[in-house]
């Protein structure tokens, strides 16, 4: 092969990873406008959101070599798609378990998302302690000449759990993934005081919503007020008398 073919070469590679990588930018970008939306609705119509947070992460070309690397897998963009499920990463975090499910139930519902597994760590933690909620979810990005199907990690967690996950991390890599026993063991009892901490805080919140839900608010005037986009808007009497009829 000659020089000029090997640059021909190499910009058909350039390209198509390129446009390899763009579609998991974009797919990560689909969910978290989806989420966005969902974080938003419920902040405006219920004055509370079960989404705290988000945070997006995406493989770097390098990473994703070693991890073929690793498995032994044929170096190809096909076969990096269907082997590596993770390349693009969303991780929710939630004030409370309930919220947990409540978000994941949200995203299983809408009809452009296809669900490809489920791994509850919740009801299951890892050996180590780890707890969390881990959706495959399938999403269709549009490009400018065909639609890419593009595998999203998403993790959903409350902040007690991404809070033990983040130092869990920290830890294994500053040993080097070698960690001592005794830290092991002190990681563990800190999950497991995590879960209670959880545990009670969702008997707060469902005893606080008890009580909110007790306390009848008679406000008309409350109850005429509208406020979209830092905008506050009165319904007349007579909208709300014809929505009662």
């Amino acid at each position: 092969m000659n020089a000029e073919d090997q640059l021909e070469k190499l910009k058909q590679i350039k390209y198509e990873l390129t446009r390899f990588m763009m579609i998991y930018k974009f797919a990560l970008q689909e969910m978290e406008t989806k989420i966005e939306i969902l974080k938003e609705e419920f902040q405006m119509l219920h004055d509370y959101s079960p989404i705290e947070h988000t945070k997006s992460r995406l493989k770097s070309p390098e990473s994703i070599m070693n991890k073929m690397l690793r498995k032994n897998s044929e170096l190809s963009l096909s076969a990096v798609k269907a082997s590596i499920r993770d390349i693009a990463g969303l991780r929710i975090t939630c004030s409370f378990i309930s919220d947990i499910y409540q978000v994941s139930a949200m995203l299983q519902k809408q009809d452009d998302l296809k669900v490809l597994a489920v791994k509850d760590y919740i009801k299951n933690p890892k050996p180590n302690g780890y707890q969390s909620l881990h959706l495959l979810i399938e999403v269709p990005v549009f490009m400018s000449d065909c639609q890419e199907l593009v595998c999203v990690e998403v993790q959903i967690r409350t902040i007690a759990m991404d809070f033990w996950a983040s130092l869990e991390h920290k830890i294994f890599y500053k040993y080097s993934q070698s960690v001592p026993e005794h830290l092991t063991r002190e990681l563990k009892n800190a999950a497991d005081k995590a879960s209670a901490l959880d545990l009670q805080m969702e008997r707060l919140h469902r005893e606080i919503k008890e009580i909110k839900d007790a306390q009848e608010d008679d406000s008309l005037a409350e109850l005429r007020e509208i406020v979209v986009n830092n905008q506050q808007f009165n319904l007349p009497a007579s909208f709300i008398k014809l929505l009662g009829e």
